[in-house]
C-alpha cells in the first residue's frame, strides 16, 4: 500500500518536517511484526507519550476556557473527552483508519475501524507532532481536533454540570437523590419559560426557570447547590 500523508497532514493542521516520526505513529504492532526489515518500529511507545500529551493538553485548555468551572467539573470533562470513544470518533472524522499501517490478521478482522487501534492511532499521532514540533504545535493541533467537542461544553456543560454535582452532594450529605419536578409553563409555544423545583427528601431545596425543561431543572440545581453551600457555612 502507498501511502500519500499529504491529506492527513492538512487535516490536522501540521505538516511534519520529518514523516518517519509520522509513519511510526500510524505503524501497528501487527504491521511491524510482519515487516521488521522496514526502518519503521510500531506505535505503541508513541501512544505511552501521546497519552499524556493529551492529557496536558486537555486539562490546559479546560484550565484556560472554563475559569469558572472547579477542579470536580474539570475532571468529569476531562475523562470524556480523553475516552476511548472519544478518541475514536476524532480518528474517525480523520479518516485515519485509512492511513494506519496493519498487519494481514488485523486487516482482516475489521482493525481499521476498531475504537482499540484507531484510538491508539490518536494518541500516537499526537506524540508524533510533539515530538517532531513541540509542544506548541501539538496544544495548536491538540485544540484544532477537540474544538467541536469544546464547543459543545460551551453551550452548556456547566450547567449540566450542576445537576450532577447536587446529585453528588446530596447522596453524600443526605444519603437522597434529588427529585426534579415541572411547575409550570406559560408565554406562547414558540418562545415558552417552563418552571422546575427539585426537592431532596421531601423538602424542595431550589426553583428555577428556563425555555426549557431542562434548563429550567438545571437552574433549579444551581439553586439547589446554593442553599447546600448556605446549610454548611
Amino acid at each position: 500500500m502507498t501511502y500519500h500523508l499529504g491529506p492527513l497532514q492538512h487535516r490536522i493542521g501540521y505538516h511534519f518536517n520529518d514523516e518517519g516520526v509520522l509513519l511510526q505513529a500510524l505503524t501497528h504492532s501487527s504491521h511491524y511484526h510482519e515487516h521488521r526489515d522496514e526502518p519503521y518500529g510500531h506505535n505503541e511507545r508513541f501512544e505511552f507519550l501521546g497519552d499524556a500529551v493529551l492529557e496536558i493538553v486537555v486539562r490546559h485548555l479546560l484550565l484556560r476556557r472554563f475559569p469558572t468551572l472547579d477542579e470536580g467539573g474539570m475532571s468529569r470533562i476531562k475523562a470524556d473527552l480523553v475516552k476511548q470513544g472519544t478518541l475514536a470518533s476524532i480518528a474517525r472524522l480523520l479518516d485515519l483508519g485509512t492511513y494506519v499501517r496493519l498487519g494481514s490478521g488485523e486487516e482482516a478482522t475489521g482493525g481499521r475501524d476498531k475504537d482499540s487501534v484507531l484510538a491508539g492511532a490518536l494518541e500516537a499521532l499526537f506524540a508524533a507532532v510533539y515530538l517532531d514540533g513541540g509542544y506548541q504545535e501539538a496544544f495548536f493541533v491538540v485544540g484544532l481536533l477537540f474544538e467541536p467537542f469544546f464547543e459543545k461544553i460551551d453551550r452548556g456543560a456547566e450547567h449540566e454540570d450542576f445537576k450532577t454535582r447536587l446529585q453528588e452532594a446530596t447522596q453524600r450529605t443526605l444519603n437522597a437523590t434529588p427529585v426534579y419536578t415541572v411547575t409550570g409553563e406559560h408565554g406562547p409555544a414558540h418562545n415558552k419559560t417552563f418552571c422546575a423545583a427539585v426537592a431532596v427528601g421531601g423538602d424542595i431545596l431550589g426553583k428555577g426557570t428556563g425555555k426549557s425543561k431542562k434548563e429550567a431543572e438545571q437552574n433549579a440545581a444551581a439553586a439547589a447547590l446554593a442553599v447546600l453551600a448556605e446549610d454548611t457555612e
